[in-house]
């Protein structure tokens, strides 16, 4: 075969595999999820199987494990939410008023310089603004929460993702080496080297940040809560668990956290407690937690890492994000290696040699 047609053959090989994913996306999810489950576990059951015990056992244990413990933290979870759920509902209305009195010398002293056409303009904005926010946000949760295709969803993620995940950790090893022997052997140490480096960054985001998630959402929740905070078990939580968006966990459960506080206290005393959880939050995480967990050699950007979010999300939706950091890593190993390799050809140096 030549050149062309080798190229012709992988670039329809990728197209087609592309296509197959947009079309088969609303089926996907609970292989894609049980599948990044068995890739977070697998080092476990690896350690497992040193310590003597069988792949079935080491699976069965580790898949059982995780799950229960999975279902346990939802049961043990679920009233308190439903809990703070309910008063943050019937305190609402208090909220209200109170924001309201914190915003009015705002609107006094605005007043000042804005005509009463102006005020009134901007009365009426943010009005709009906020029913136009509310009425997102329920159309939103409508649509999560209605139709067939989004309980299918459900369903297969709770029932259809512990057997995946279980036969996937347990044939783990096996399909490595199987995909290892299709390799082109002209190329298989390159292609070695570089699915070696994509596994490295994998571990070093995945496995590490969803620890780091893990930790921060477990640390927000309950700071927030001993602080007073209404809700903060749940603002805690959700701010912990997209800390894998960078900078959006923290700084939009400051935020919120800070509106909320200002809602619920008289002075500032809640607001500054709150944001005291989130300061010591973010010293930890990039101080101790990311660097022990996570590492910086894991060459993966910040902006690169929102947009393979983005552009995944929107294309494929919850499937695309879960794919995202994974596809986005692949593709960040495979472009630096393209790099170094241009950079040590005749392109670069314009000359009839390679450089050495």
């Amino acid at each position: 075969m030549t050149r062309e047609s080798k190229l012709r053959f992988w670039l329809v090989g990728l197209l087609l595999l592309v296509v197959s994913l947009y079309l088969l996306s609303g089926i996907l999810l609970p292989f894609a999820a049980g599948m990044i489950v068995a890739y977070f576990l697998d080092p476990l059951a690896d350690r497992l199987e040193r310590l003597g015990a069988s792949r079935l056992a080491a699976t069965g244990i580790i898949t059982i494990g995780f799950f229960l413990l999975a279902v346990l933290l939802v049961l043990m979870l679920f009233p308190v939410i439903q809990a703070q759920v309910g008063s943050f509902a019937a305190k609402v209305p208090g909220y209200v008023e109170r924001l309201a009195a914190w915003a009015h010398p705002l609107l006094e002293h605005a007043q000042r310089y804005l005509s009463p056409k102006d005020m009134e303009s901007l009365r009426a904005a943010v009005g709009d603004s906020a029913g136009t926010a509310v009425g997102w946000i329920a159309g939103l949760l409508t649509r999560l929460l209605a139709g067939s295709a989004a309980l299918i969803n459900v369903l297969s993620l709770i029932f259809i993702t512990p057997v995946v995940t279980f036969y996937m950790l347990r044939d783990w090893d096996h399909m490595v080496a199987r995909i290892d022997s299709w390799l082109p052997r002209a190329h298989v140490d390159t292609i070695r080297a570089q699915a070696a480096e994509i596994n490295k960054t994998l571990a070093g985001f995945i496995r590490g940040q969803a620890t780091v998630c893990l930790l921060l959402a477990a640390y927000y929740g309950i700071g927030l809560t001993l602080v007073g905070l209404d809700v903060g078990l749940i603002l805690g939580m959700s701010a912990g668990l997209i800390s894998f968006i960078p900078y959006l966990g923290a700084l939009s459960g400051f935020v919120l956290g800070i509106v909320l506080a200002l809602a619920q206290s008289h002075d500032w005393s809640l607001p500054a407690l709150v944001a005291g959880v989130f300061v010591v939050g973010q010293i930890v995480e990039g101080n101790f937690l990311t660097p022990k967990l996570v590492g910086d050699k894991v060459g993966l950007h910040p902006v690169w890492i929102i947009f393979a979010l983005l552009a995944a999300g929107s294309l494929f939706g919850f499937l695309g994000v879960l794919l995202a950091v994974p596809v986005a890593a692949s593709i960040g190993v495979l472009a630096r290696f393209a790099l170094s390799r241009y950079l040590a050809s005749p392109l670069y140096h314009h000359s009839g040699e390679a450089a050495p």
